[in-house]
């Protein structure tokens, strides 16, 4: 019986969220500028530009603010779908292209010659037809280091750069009962 191993996903570092994280906090100062436009003394010149001159304008501020925030959360949203997952039959990666065209790439285990951990950053995967495939960044390097190389000790699959695997098992299971 082949190695399955458990599905695990690998997020993008907050780097990568920094960006939409900035655009939604300015979405969120938008949206309290209408509020407060919308709610406070009719006397105030924050009601007069923005609510007394709403109809003057293609879109009114209350939509402007529902669109803005709809953008940021989309935004937010298509940033954090970046990462690696590894799955029972394989190796799943998202990323987003220019222009925000996202990409995804599957790779079974049978089409992986090779794991590359040699880099910093990166992890490369040699395929079967002499193809190779980057691995986009994940907040947890380390961790998916170490979980792709656990499989590939599993299922034969060579690895350069890896820390080599602890076999000694994590839990009590094999402890002697007194």
């Amino acid at each position: 019986m082949t190695y399955r191993p458990a599905e695990t996903a690998f997020g993008p570092p907050w780097v990568v969220l920094v960006p939409a994280m900035i655009y939604l906090a300015m979405a969120l100062g938008a949206i309290s500028v209408v509020v407060a436009a919308h709610v406070g003394p009719t006397t105030s010149s924050l009601h007069a530009w923005v609510v007394e001159q709403d109809p003057r304008r293609l879109i009114g501020s209350r939509t402007f603010a529902a669109l803005i925030a709809a953008s940021a959360l989309s935004v937010l949203l298509r940033a954090s779908m970046r990462g690696v997952r590894i799955r029972p039959d394989g190796i799943e990666y998202r990323d987003v292209l220019t222009l925000g065209w996202p990409r995804v790439r599957r790779y079974r285990w049978p089409q992986i010659d090779r794991i590359i951990l040699d880099g910093p950053r990166t992890i490369v995967l040699d395929l079967w037809d002499g193809t190779h495939a980057l691995l986009p960044e994940v907040g947890d390097r380390a961790g998916l280091a170490m979980a792709l190389e656990k499989v590939a000790h599993a299922r034969a699959i060579p690895v350069r750069g890896g820390k080599g695997v602890d076999e000694i098992p994590e839990s009590d299971e094999f402890a002697d009962e007194a």
